[in-house]
């Protein structure tokens, strides 16, 4: 999530800042299943979902278009990727919904060790190809990703962002200000945090508050002014209940996180399962930024149930 997300994302969107580790049998949640429809009998698929509002909300997503198919599907819910990613190559998980960047670098530094050189980048064309490169081995297909996206992303309060003139990350820099960074601990060396707000952007930074990516905490910090800056994702629904502005990363630092399904190639993507990825890509090729947004946002601010968004989005747009 990317960066973060997904990896990061302990907002709605950062799961890959947030990696905690446990028993697999233990972490792993029966949401329930779906019954195919129409009874087509396609056989069963099991859709992950890490633990945060987006990627529930983009299971539920993929569970939805797969039942509409013609597949019994269930849903089931993992702490983070260190735990569904083997649950993947192991087929007792046949689909996840992925973050393109994110999940490179994780099955990068899974076959290339911590320290390798990047694949990702904010190019997500050359992303997707070498996170499919890197899947292939390990028995996972890669769908194309489509235009939603969830990268990390800074915020200010409007306020100071009026002070000072800020609509993108260069002015923050060429400002001159010292920001105090609200976001993980993690900040302080990940290259799209710290080190790259410095390198990238010349943006000085005294200290980071850890009090979490994303996190209601860290956003009303800035929005007291405590904090100046607060790490998030560019799919943050509640930035407006705190009166914070995203501010453009117009150097791109963060990496092409797109959205984009990840598929155990023996159970969900082979010949007989094709059914699957029509309707995958007819999902990847409709959802938007701001859908996910507006999706998050039912869900995190409204109370409304993943599920029941899901839904909605899905009949709305007739899929």
């Amino acid at each position: 999530m990317h960066t973060f997300p997904r990896s990061l994302a302990a907002t709605g969107a950062v799961a890959a800042l947030v990696l905690s580790l446990g028993a697999c049998g233990d972490d792993l949640e029966d949401e329930g299943g779906k019954d195919g429809g129409g009874g087509k009998g396609k056989g069963q698929l099991v859709v992950g979902s890490a633990g945060f509002t987006e990627s529930q909300i983009l299971a539920e997503l993929y569970s939805g278009v797969l039942s509409g198919a013609g597949y019994d599907t269930t849903v089931k819910k993992v702490k983070n990727r260190e735990l569904y990613a083997p649950e993947l190559e192991k087929g007792r998980i046949d689909v996840v919904p992925e973050y393109a960047a994110t999940m490179a670098e994780f099955l990068n530094a899974k076959e290339n060790g911590p320290k390798a050189k990047p694949v990702a980048s904010s190019d997500r064309d050359k992303t997707v190809a070498a996170l499919k490169k890197l899947a292939g081995p390990r028995g996972l297909t890669v769908l194309p990703a489509g235009d939603a996206v969830d990268q990390n992303a800074f915020a200010v309060s409007k306020s100071y962002a009026d002070e000072h003139k800020l609509k993108t990350l260069s002015d923050l820099g060429e400002s001159k200000e010292k920001v105090t960074v609200a976001a993980g601990d993690e900040c302080e060396t990940r290259p799209f945090c710290k080190p790259g707000l410095e390198k990238t952007y010349g943006i000085k930074v005294a200290g980071i508050d850890p009090k979490g990516v994303g996190t209601v905490q860290s956003k009303q910090a800035v929005k007291d002014g405590k904090d100046q800056l607060v790490l998030t994702t560019t799919t943050d629904a509640t930035l407006d209940q705190f009166d914070l502005v995203l501010l453009k990363d117009d150097k791109k630092l963060q990496n092409a996180d797109n959205i984009v399904p990840v598929l155990n190639t023996e159970d969900a993507a082979g010949s007989k399962n094709k059914a699957a990825a029509t309707a995958l890509n007819k999902l990847t090729s409709t959802l938007t930024t701001k859908d996910l947004t507006d999706l998050n946002r039912k869900v995190d601010k409204d109370r409304e149930k993943p599920g029941d968004v899901a839904k909605e989005y899905l009949d709305s747009k007739g899929l």
